[in-house]
């Protein structure tokens, strides 16, 4: 049963230029929602501010570096001095990383920290007041790596899991305010996430993705996303492999190591 409508609502997207944060602006877009599209992409940007406004959506668009906290706060104010307020905000910027620990140079963690968890914080600590006030809701891409181990991306699943404790505990807090927390666990998603991703020396990695299953595509997740932001749905795990891995991280977690080591063993090479 829909809860939440979000027609005319306000719609901050971070990393909203591409993959799943674009096809999230769109599925909002087409129920009349107002879309606020952050990235660092700037051409990328004007190319679908252009986009959006030929089918008439109402959007803006800001270059916005996640990582610095007064960038955050800065762009958040335009938003709001642009709507009036900020309705939902969904922190979907990230990056990710490839490589065992030993051989990973702790300044490409620092980076991926930097984008996943703390561009998260920002963004949040920022929209917080006016969240509040409209009642509003904060969805976080979290990843399944947010909650169960991931060989090889040591990094990576470190700021997913901070994510987790991050937004959980929120949730908590913001229950009786009426803001609502909603965590989202793609598995293995067909964006250009994985051309970006970061290797042992920080540099971009040249060694390919190991994956299991099937690639969903964006479109399919932004659906998801939509109608469990309407239903507030608390948690969303996608993919059957991912919904698989969720529930065998939590009730074996000793077999999915196990499992998960075989099915990932050549990044031990």
């Amino acid at each position: 049963m829909t809860k939440r409508s979000f027609e005319n609502k306000v719609v901050l997207v971070t990393g909203g230029a591409s993959g799943i944060g674009l096809a999230t602006c769109r599925e909002f877009a087409k129920i009349g929602a107002k879309i606020a599209m952050l990235d660092m992409d700037e051409p990328m940007l004007d190319l679908r501010k252009t986009e959006f406004k030929e089918l008439g959506v109402e959007i803006l668009t800001l270059v916005c570096d996640v990582t610095d906290a007064l960038a955050c706060e800065n762009a958040v104010e335009k938003v709001i001095s642009h709507y009036g307020a900020i309705d939902l905000l969904f922190n979907n910027a990230g990056i990710t990383q490839r490589g065992l620990f030993e051989r990973t140079k702790v300044a490409a963690i620092e980076r991926v920290m930097a984008v996943n968890f703390y561009g998260s914080l920002y963004m949040t600590k920022a929209t917080l007041p006016s969240l509040i006030a409209q009642r509003g809701m904060i969805i976080v891409n979290e990843s399944v790596a947010g909650v169960a181990p991931l060989l090889g991306r040591c990094g990576y699943c470190a700021s997913k899991h901070a994510l987790h404790g991050l937004f959980t505990s929120l949730r908590c807090e913001m229950k009786h305010k009426g803001v609502h927390v909603m965590i989202i666990c793609p598995g293995f998603i067909k964006t250009n996430l994985q051309a970006r991703a970061l290797g042992c020396d920080g540099e971009i990695a040249t060694r390919e993705q190991t994956r299991v299953g099937q690639q969903q595509t964006p479109e399919f997740v932004a659906g998801k996303i939509l109608l469990g932001a309407q239903k507030e749905k608390s948690m969303m795990v996608f993919t059957l492999m991912g919904k698989i891995g969720y529930l065998v991280s939590r009730l074996a977690p000793s077999l999915y190591e196990r499992l998960m080591t075989q099915q990932f063993r050549q990044e031990l090479e």
